[in-house]
């Protein structure tokens, strides 16, 4: 019999989901010396391994490539993630995960076969319901794992079981397990939620598999109490289930004052589009507070008439900035990049005349620029992994929404934080280059809106270093739920063995079989 525990890890396929389940793997093993083993696809492990030689000692954390052949499902050659994928087709990635029901199954039994019994429980992304049935048919417990924030992973399940804009006409909308007085709107509805009417492929996905998830014996949550205290509220009364808040799961631990670079954790098989080390030392050269970062996360751009007015507006603010292109929507993610898609003599004015701007091609260092003293704020499509990543910075937002719950984690930080205003939504919306230039100056003035919102970021800046202190007796929030995660389910597992007790387990998977 294996003396040490083993948890089983079912990351969903896509980068954002990917790096927060190692990171949370590697919580784990460090905190408890458990065997942690994360299994997805071949391309997908190959992935995780590029993002983890770098770093220290994981020896513990083992990976297991689980079957899968994109032609069955009509995804392009070699699509084994979210990346690159145009949007039409991520709902085919959906439904191709759930052919990874039989291999997991295969994998659980194998370890059960080894160790002589199940592993402790199996931790499963939010969008696999499905793995509840493998956990139930081998006797162990299923955690899911929710990859985004309390308030936005909230409004994002309430949306797809309950569908609230359908039985309306109006554009605002209460939302189930939300107080009567917040409305949501049809336009942060993404364009296949708004569309769905629960017959459509996407709600034939999204409905059984959260639903399935309410099931399970509890959550994880990459967030923090302490910044998310309406969310989670909000949440737990929603599931009737313990959640854990483990958050945040950021590409490196330690304190924000640490010098170690993150550079050669982050880029993971991403080809910086100039050297990490140039923006660093351009970035010295810039003034406290006075440079904006944009990007919009590794999944998403925006189109030639909004990329165009961006640049307009950014060139007017006079502000110094590092943004991180792409070309537009239509054209080849890969593809170069082509200097009609910017005013005529944008590049040459902002970045060799006045050296006032930075355009990174593909890849940044994001969290070390965000961890520098001259960036001021940060234009994001407010993916839950780059909203913590600025928080951890005290540095605050300006929202431009996409998809999946980015326009909710959007409305809170405006909201419930404070820190943040919306300068756009979705990648339909017209946006003029004087409203551009209008939120830039009001979110990086020294006084007035933007100075309030820089203290707010600070201070939910040391909400979430606090909540991660770990030294001596004090344990931060999210320390304490990760120990208070793991004695729940060593406990769910003592009880299970005192209700069977003249069985072993293999005796129980005989019966199961």
């Amino acid at each position: 019999m294996g003396s040490r525990e083993h948890i089983v890890m079912l990351p969903y396929m896509a980068h954002g989901h990917l790096i927060p389940f190692l990171a949370l793997a590697r919580q784990i093993q460090r905190r408890t010396g458990f065997t942690v083993t994360i299994a997805n696809t071949k391309l997908n492990i190959q992935y995780l391994r590029s993002s983890t030689i770098s770093t220290d000692s994981i020896s513990d954390v083992r990976f297991a490539e689980l079957p899968f052949c994109c032609s069955d499902h009509d995804l392009p050659p070699n699509t084994e993630n979210t990346e690159n994928l145009p949007l039409n087709k991520i709902v085919n990635l959906l439904h191709a995960s759930l052919s990874l029901k039989d291999p997991l199954l295969r994998l659980v039994r194998n370890i059960i076969d080894q160790e002589g019994r199940p592993p402790l429980c199996i931790i499963s992304d939010v969008f696999f319901g499905w793995a509840a049935d493998v956990a139930n048919s081998v006797g162990t417990a299923n955690v899911t794992f929710a990859t985004g924030g309390a308030y936005g992973t909230m409004a994002y399940i309430s949306l797809w079981l309950n569908l609230p804009h359908r039985s309306t006409d109006s554009d605002e909308f209460a939302l189930p397990g939300f107080p009567e007085s917040y409305r949501f709107h049809r336009s942060q509805l993404h364009q296949f939620l708004r569309a769905a009417d629960g017959t459509d492929i996407w709600s034939r996905f999204m409905q059984p598999q959260i639903s399935r998830c309410l099931e399970s014996c509890g959550w994880l949550c990459n967030s923090v109490d302490e910044i998310e205290p309406l969310g989670l509220q909000l949440l737990r009364k929603f599931l009737k289930l313990p959640v854990w808040t483990i958050g945040p799961l950021l590409p490196i631990s330690g304190n924000p004052s640490s010098s170690q670079s993150s550079i050669s954790r982050q880029r993971a098989g991403k080809e910086p589009g100039l050297a990490p080390e140039k923006c660093l030392e351009w970035l010295d050269l810039q003034s406290p507070d006075s440079v904006l970062y944009i990007s919009f996360g590794s999944q998403n751009t925006i189109g030639s008439s909004q990329m165009r007015e961006l640049a307009i507006g950014l060139e007017e603010s006079g502000k110094a900035f590092i943004w991180v292109i792409r070309p537009p929507l239509g054209f080849d993610l890969k593809g170069e990049f082509r200097a009609e898609w910017f005013p005529e003599g944008f590049e040459e004015r902002t970045t060799r005349e006045s050296k006032r701007g930075l355009l990174v091609r593909n890849w940044a260092p994001q969290l070390d620029i965000l961890s520098h003293r001259s960036t001021g704020a940060f234009l994001s499509h407010c993916g839950w992994n780059s909203v913590l990543e600025s928080l951890s910075q005290g540095v605050p937002i300006i929202g431009w929404p996409m998809a999946a719950e980015q326009a909710y984690n959007s409305k809170m930080l405006m909201e419930e934080m404070g820190l943040s205003v919306e300068l756009s939504r979705g990648i339909q919306s017209v946006i003029v280059g004087k409203e551009v230039k209008r939120v830039i100056e009001l979110v990086m003035d020294e006084e007035g809106k933007g100075e309030d919102m820089r203290k707010k970021a600070a201070q939910v800046k040391e909400q979430i270093w606090s909540a991660i202190r770990n030294e001596g007796e004090e344990r931060g929030s999210s320390v304490k739920a990760l120990d208070d995660f793991v004695t729940s389910i060593l406990s769910k597992r003592q009880e299970e063995q005192k209700t069977v007790p003249e069985f072993g387990y293999n005796n129980l998977r005989e019966i199961i079989d």
